[in-house]
């Protein structure tokens, strides 16, 4: 019996048998980390003593990994997946039959902040460079990120706006995982890189990439770069993430989740990749999460809508 059964959960012996994780992307992005930064609280952090797998399931911007989630695990409580804002965005922009009120809410994880990068080798030296000569031909300018309909892919816009540019033109690149992102940017096909904080940090600290701005409120500890807002840009721009349980399960076997998950967040380990991953931590439950899911649905197709990438 792993350790969030003794935790009093209503699933008595949960789990019985290994955990898996989806993370509904390619390696090397968001989710995916996420995804294995709960598999090593979970097992390093002394909370399960089974097994713990990650498997990744890319494409759509995780609407194919959803709609496995979905359609191949209901009842099954040993399957998680890690989900966020990205997926608001895609279930609108690939018409996925399959949405975020089909699984079963567990529980929303981290918020992290936006980060815009250039390789290290790039003429711009700061994103005023770069949003000048981007005002000037849009399209000259093209951004790597995550799926379409992202985060990324809403920030860009966002600036586009900002600076007196038709959303609809900017020359968006979007890929199915972050290290498919960062080859891009490092590779030089793309003008600029636009993702998680966490996605480029490695490379910034290694000199291989240029970081010209967060999307935070304030200045982040330990990242020197400004904020948007400090360099005249009236933006804040946070990503999301959490993790559901496939639909029909038990209300005892959600409950156990949610206490698996609670215990999760209090181990060392978590927090622990929270401060390496300038993660914030962010935790709603139950009714809560999905009232928060609902908002940010209608909050994203709004936002979708006005940046004509739906109708």
């Amino acid at each position: 019996m792993g350790a969030a059964g003794c935790a009093g959960g209503g699933g008595g012996d949960y789990p019985e048998g290994d955990i898996e994780i989806m993370a509904p992307a390619d390696p090397g992005g968001g989710w995916d980390q996420t995804a294995r930064a709960m598999q090593r609280a979970l097992t390093e952090g002394g909370v399960v003593e089974e097994n713990v797998e990650v498997y990744n399931v890319g494409g759509a911007g995780g609407t194919i990994g959803l709609a496995q989630f979905v359609n191949d695990h209901a009842g099954d409580p040993n399957q998680l997946m890690v989900m966020g804002l990205v997926m608001v965005g895609a279930i609108h922009l690939n018409d996925s039959p399959v949405d975020l009120s089909q699984p079963t809410p567990i529980a929303s994880l981290i918020t992290e902040w936006e980060g815009i990068v250039v390789p290290s080798g790039s003429e711009y030296r700061s994103l005023k460079e770069l949003l000048e000569d981007f005002k000037a031909d849009p399209e000259s300018v093209s951004w790597a990120g995550g799926s379409a309909g992202s985060t990324d892919q809403i920030l860009a816009g966002l600036l586009a706006r900002e600076v007196g540019v038709d959303p609809a033109r900017v020359n968006y690149v979007a890929h199915s995982g972050g290290g498919e992102a960062n080859a891009a940017i490092l590779s030089g096909s793309v003008t600029a890189g636009v993702s998680g904080l966490a996605e480029f940090m490695d490379q910034v600290r290694a000199g291989k990439m240029r970081l010209l701005a967060v999307s935070s409120g304030e200045r982040i500890e330990g990242v020197d770069a400004p904020t948007l807002k400090e360099l005249g840009y009236d933006l804040v721009v946070p990503n999301w993430r959490g993790v559901m349980a496939p639909p029909d399960i038990e209300e005892e076997d959600r409950q156990a989740i949610t206490d698996m998950i609670r215990e999760m967040r209090a181990t060392s380990v978590w927090k622990k990749t929270l401060r390496q991953n300038d993660w914030t931590d962010f935790f709603k439950t139950g009714e809560e999460f999905a009232a928060y899911i609902k908002e940010e649905n209608r909050r994203v197709e709004r936002l979708l809508q006005d940046m004509d990438l739906t109708k």
